[in-house]
């Protein structure tokens, strides 16, 4: 059996998943992403290969780190992958989107495949029948409206997400839940209706931390699958690190 560590390095949180050979066996959220905390997880689970995904300006001397002791691929626009990314300028393409489209592919091969991700951001990723990963759209994520509306109002507190709200909010926070939530889950719902007109035999898939609290009030049927990004990143993995 064999071991890879799959590093995800965003803009809220830093992860690592653990798999054995294809199976997801962990998380692990790290405090941080500098040699300590990457040699820690080397010496207990001895990967034989390890990736990396890095939306953020990470040291760069953990690269060499898990270069030294694993056999090591960054995802980047030069990475190979199970797709092609024929659009304008693919350097441009976020790493954590290449991944979750790559898992899109592996786990659903020869179909038309839209993955959004939930997380600070929403991203909704397209990919064809054959392979073509076309682009989408990007637009704020829950956190980044509850900030928002903190940020730019007077007198709007900051609050944090909860899965028990009303349709109707009674007071400014149930209000504040209710607008986000709800309203974020009728655009993924409206979303996925447009590209079902546009293009049939639809496969939604659903991923991010944020994925519980939006779940229960779509309408629409999703393959929904919190650690899409690490089968992403374990597809892509073994395609470069043979």
């Amino acid at each position: 059996m064999q071991t890879t560590l799959c590093f995800d390095l965003g803009n809220t949180r830093l992860k690592c998943a653990v798999f054995e050979d294809r199976d997801f066996v962990q998380e692990r959220v790290m405090e941080a992403a500098d040699n300590t905390t990457i040699q820690q997880l080397i010496d207990e689970f001895h990967p034989a290969k390890t990736i990396l995904s890095s939306v953020i300006n990470h040291p760069p001397e953990i690269e060499s780190l898990l270069a030294k002791h694993t056999r090591f691929h960054k995802l980047g626009h030069a990475s190979k992958l199970p797709l092609t990314t024929p659009v304008g300028k693919p350097e441009t393409i976020g790493a954590d989107r290449l991944a979750i489209v790559a898992a899109a592919v592996d786990l659903f091969p020869k179909q038309h495949n839209l993955a959004i991700g939930l997380g600070t951001c929403i991203t909704y990723n397209y990919i064809n029948a054959a392979h073509e990963f076309l682009g989408g759209s990007i637009s704020p994520g829950m956190h980044m409206r509850f900030r928002a509306m903190h940020e730019q109002t007077a007198l709007l507190p900051m609050i944090k997400a909860d899965h028990d709200f009303p349709l109707v909010g009674y007071d400014t926070r149930t209000n504040l839940l209710s607008g986000v939530i709800l309203g974020m889950a009728s655009e993924i719902d409206g979303i996925i209706e447009a590209y079902e007109l546009k293009y049939q035999h639809l496969n939604v898939l659903l991923t991010g931390g944020d994925l519980g609290f939006f779940t229960p009030h779509l309408k629409k049927k999703v393959y929904a699958d919190p650690h899409l990004l690490y089968k992403g990143l374990y597809a892509i993995s073994e395609f470069n690190n043979i």
